[in-house]
């Protein structure tokens, strides 16, 4: 039988992990200048893995120097000096026998236009998140509709930043379709409302996904991994789902498995929480519908919880833990009992405060 505990291999396509313990991926925020991250930000992540985790996770990367930012000081990877800034990172992490994922995203709706080169937002269509900017305390700024050449652009954004990934030597990417985020909007009606092939059904919002990651699997070599991120969660409006029942996610998974990717992240609030009204949760949905690999994230704090999630994915992420523990994954393996850390424990990630 398969041997499917915590610190049992893995195999995602032709990767060997160690055992089944990912840092899931964290905005934080931490770049000064170049859009490089800060030194003690890129020294965590080789810590982790010395610590004990099989797949790190980078934070969030945005994808061009226009309308894919949303906060300030976030970091890039298409000039020479940040994919040299990455390289002796992404060796020591595999030095460590872990791998390492770059996560790229673009904000759309979600950024703060005074960030970006162009000053503009862009999104689908031109509606705003209800609740105000928690870094702003202001309204959000009605976006621009993408026009098609908006579309070219921003997949473009996507293409030479993957090809900066695989120049710093990263064992995959990960595409960002969650949280509310630009490909998140095209996905979820509630953001949606064109009336082209980008609009209406579930297969025609899907279709800037598809292109997106389409376009990304062009220039990554088959030796590396292609990775789609999803959520029934937005950073905006909490209250509102992205997919407004069951079959709709499940559709976005069933055409997630036509696309040449390697895996699914499903990222939730709380792994066990059933989802859509069913008796079942994210990943059980998510697994009905796909046989691709399933990472899952979400109130995953000791070894009950990382088992429990474990009958029903492949490999757990962890984000506060592992940011707050240098220790987490030994903890995992002696069984030690540990706290569940709360959102606002984390707001250490957005300080200047060295982490261990």
């Amino acid at each position: 039988m398969k041997d499917t505990t915590l610190f049992s291999p893995f195999k995602l396509k032709h990767v060997e992990l160690k055992n089944r313990i990912g840092v899931a991926p964290m905005t934080r925020m931490s770049s000064q200048h170049d859009s490089i991250p800060r030194k003690d930000v890129l020294d965590f992540l080789v810590r982790r893995a010395q610590n004990g985790a099989a797949l790190i996770y980078t934070e969030a990367i945005v994808t061009d120097y226009e309308s894919a930012q949303g906060y300030p000081n976030q970091s890039r990877l298409t000039t020479k000096r940040q994919i040299e800034a990455w390289q002796p990172i992404v060796k020591s992490i595999q030095k460590q026998g872990a791998k390492i994922i770059c996560q790229l995203f673009h904000c759309g709706r979600m950024a703060w236009p005074e960030v970006n080169p162009a000053n503009r937002s862009i999104a689908p269509s031109a509606i705003t998140p209800k609740q105000m900017n928690p870094l702003t305390g202001s309204p959000y700024p009605v976006p621009d509709v993408m026009s098609q050449f908006d579309i070219d652009h921003v997949i473009n954004g996507f293409v030479e930043t993957s090809k900066g990934v695989i120049a710093a030597g990263f064992d995959g990417v990960e595409i960002h379709c969650a949280h509310g985020y630009l490909i998140s909007q095209f996905l979820s009606s509630y953001s949606n409302n064109r009336t082209d092939g980008y609009g209406g059904s579930v297969k025609n919002r899907y279709r800037f996904a598809h292109e997106v990651i389409q376009a990304v699997r062009q220039v990554i070599p088959e030796d590396r991994l292609l990775i789609a991120r999803i959520s029934n969660w937005g950073i905006a409006d909490m209250d509102v789902f992205l997919f407004e029942k069951k079959e709709d996610y499940q559709e976005v998974i069933r055409l997630f498995s036509d696309e040449p990717i390697d895996a699914i992240s499903v990222s939730t609030y709380d792994y066990k929480e059933k989802a859509f009204g069913t008796d079942k949760n994210m990943a059980q949905l998510t697994r009905e519908m796909t046989t691709l690999p399933i990472m899952i994230c979400g109130k995953i704090y000791d070894r009950k919880s990382a088992d429990d999630a474990l009958k029903d994915a492949d490999i757990i992420l962890s984000a506060k833990s592992m940011l707050l523990n240098p220790n987490w994954v030994q903890d995992l393996r002696d069984d030690k009992p540990v706290s569940l850390y709360k959102s606002e424990d984390a707001n250490v990630a957005y300080t200047d405060q060295v982490l261990l």
